[in-house]
């Protein structure tokens, strides 16, 4: 095992005295071209040019001498830190840290970065990192080949954002390009780049920065969730809407699907946890109370006006789905798309029982309940209110 290991960070700045120690004293040295190439890295040293960082932590784990492992940026942010430190590796290491290329890259756009989320894009977990896209006003992706700019540009298809492209941070290759995102997928991005994804209109930029690293203060004046609605003769409860949230469980990096969203109490909420969300509706009036309502609570969603199953066919893929309207017919439409779950309800047993033959048909595991909820007017607690509807949600087996 390696007598010693430090990790140095490098964001094109001159090595700091700790940096320049420890390189002295370095028996291999690992690191990007650009890393092995600075003229402090002794001349006799073995050098790793990283690629796979589990082969490189192995190499180095079996090294016996010092060594010192380069990193752009802070390496402890999304960094080789993390991989070196894993059990199988056995290996601690000493963190000479540096700008991060997070922190960079906003200062290089003039532009504050503590409500901004910030995520991964590998090809694997790119269309996650598109759905915070979809979701957030401010989102930096550390992107790779594969899952750069014009990925991210293609996947966004249909929202509009602006992206500060950030190529070679700290080289003298260092780029920075302001671009829409449509224009995004016609270049070839040179790696590594950040890419800040700005734009949206359900967030205004906030005096009060807020406390918590990236949450605005506009998300976190509104407490609670399935809160009760004006009157709209859409015949769906609260208490509806709070099962129907509760089964579907959307999270950051989920895309939902809320088609029939009405006045879109379902679709907000689950913006406000989150999730990114695209609202269906056939009727273009409940479309506009869509889109007052993100505005009011301040989120991102789309709204898109149009008849389901016809118009299902051309959205990205969902991973939860709520089908607040349609029957079995759209439903069946729904989980051809594979979503990890589907959530419906209907008024009559017959109604239910369809929806649950569609769903079963497709493989899916299926629960039903009557929910059966009253309100009452505490004054003098009267009946007000009376709904009675079957809650049917489906889970897609997980396949192993």
């Amino acid at each position: 095992m390696a007598d010693r290991v430090t990790v140095i960070g490098w964001d094109g700045s001159p090595l700091t005295a700790a940096a320049r120690s420890a390189l002295s004293a370095a028996t291999l040295v690992a690191g990007a071209a650009h890393h092995l190439a600075l003229p402090e890295v002794p001349p006799t040293a073995e050098r790793i040019r990283l690629g796979s960082l589990g082969l490189a932590a192995r190499r180095i784990a079996g090294h016996r001498g010092t060594a010192v492992v380069f990193a752009d940026g802070d390496p402890g942010f999304f960094g080789v830190v993390r991989t070196l430190r894993a059990p199988e590796h056995g290996l601690e290491v000493e963190v000479v840290p540096a700008v991060s290329s997070v922190a960079a890259a906003f200062a290089r756009a003039g532009m504050p970065w503590d409500d901004a989320q910030v995520v991964v894009a590998h090809p694997r977990t790119l269309r996650r990192a598109v759905n915070v896209c979809r979701a957030h006003a401010k989102v930096a992706v550390l992107t790779s080949p594969g899952a750069g700019p014009a990925e991210l540009a293609l996947l966004l298809d249909g929202v509009h954002r602006t992206f500060v492209v950030c190529e070679e941070l700290g080289t003298d290759r260092e780029q920075v390009s302001v671009l829409t995102s449509d224009k995004a997928a016609d270049h070839s991005w040179r790696d590594p780049n950040v890419v800040i994804v700005i734009g949206g209109g359900g967030q205004a930029p906030a005096a009060d920065p807020g406390w918590l690293l990236g949450q605005s203060a506009a998300l976190s004046a509104d407490r609670g969730w399935a809160r009760p609605q004006p009157d709209t003769g859409e015949g769906e409860s609260a208490q509806l809407r709070a099962a129907q949230l509760a089964r579907l469980g959307p999270r950051t990096g989920d895309l939902v699907w809320d088609i029939g969203s009405g006045s879109g109490g379902v679709a907000v909420d689950a913006a406000a946890l989150g999730a990114a969300v695209i609202a269906v509706d056939a009727d273009p009036r409940a479309c506009e109370r869509t889109t007052a309502a993100a505005r009011k609570r301040g989120v991102q969603l789309q709204v898109v006006a149009g008849r389901a199953p016809h118009v299902l066919e051309n959205l990205p893929e969902p991973d939860v789905v709520r089908v607040g309207g349609g029957g079995a017919e759209v439903v069946a439409a729904v989980a051809d798309r594979r979503p990890e779950r589907i959530v419906s309800h209907a008024s009559t047993r017959d109604e239910a029982e369809a929806i649950g033959r569609a769903l079963t048909d497709h493989g899916y595991a299926v629960e039903c309940a009557l929910l059966q909820s009253v309100a009452l007017d505490p004054r003098t607690w009267a009946e007000q209110d009376r709904s009675v509807v079957f809650l049917l949600s489906a889970e897609r087996p997980v396949t192993r």
